[in-house]
């Protein structure tokens, strides 16, 4: 990277196509990563050689989970990030990183957990949406059974999604902050189609990365 490489005020990263397609007039740069996390980890982090970036914010479409008072077309922004099923089964029992005494980095103590952007809170607050953890998994949730289980171990979590946890890792690294978005498409558990709105669910993401935008340039 040269000297003359300007940062962008901030760095926008999305799964699908679909869901840049809503983003690409913002005032921000655009990427799309694929979809999970590890795709999401080196995407952002790529980006980010190329061009560094005041924030990074993870955005797209997810499911809410029972008990969050979400419904689909609604918008949650992260308190914290988690990477929900990164740890091991001890027989019944499910233990995160921190207890197995494990990192996701070589140079320091670093769980599951990723912190956010001091200015996500206030940007919740301008997006008139909940303010609360998002998990991240690999693999979408498909019953009740399992929804269940998911929020009796974050039983404050709003969303799931499948990047998050991935753009946080790699924003870490670079020393960015971040923020994740994520309009409801869905309730998490059985897989309804039906029940999906996805252009419901796209608008609110929009509205959710508008607010972090414009949180960011009023600080």
């Amino acid at each position: 990277m040269t000297g003359d490489v300007l940062p962008d005020a901030a760095l926008i990263v999305v799964a699908t196509a679909g869901e840049a397609a809503r983003l690409t007039d913002l005032t921000a740069r655009v990427v799309v990563s694929g979809v999970g996390p590890v795709a999401a980890a080196l995407a952002t982090q790529r980006a980010l050689l190329e061009r560094p970036a005041g924030l990074v914010i993870s955005a797209g479409i997810g499911g809410a989970y029972p008990g969050s008072g979400l419904n689909p077309g609604d918008l949650a922004v992260s308190s914290e990030i988690i990477h929900a099923d990164l740890g091991a089964w001890d027989g019944d029992t499910w233990l995160e990183l921190d207890a197995l005494g494990l990192s996701v980095r070589s140079d320091g103590q670093q769980g599951i957990r990723f912190p956010v952007w001091d200015g996500a809170e206030e940007a919740a607050r301008r997006a008139d949406a909940p303010f609360g953890p998002l998990l991240t998994l690999s693999s979408v949730t498909g019953s009740a059974i399992q929804a269940a289980a998911l929020t009796a171990r974050h039983p404050d979590a709003l969303t799931e999604g499948m990047e998050g946890a991935g753009v946080a890792h790699a924003a870490l690294l670079a020393g960015v902050p971040v923020v994740e978005v994520r309009g409801v498409s869905n309730p998490v558990g059985p897989r309804d189609r039906s029940a999906w709105r996805l252009g419901e669910a796209l608008a609110a993401t929009r509205r959710g990365v508008q607010a972090v935008l414009e949180e960011l340039a009023a600080t």
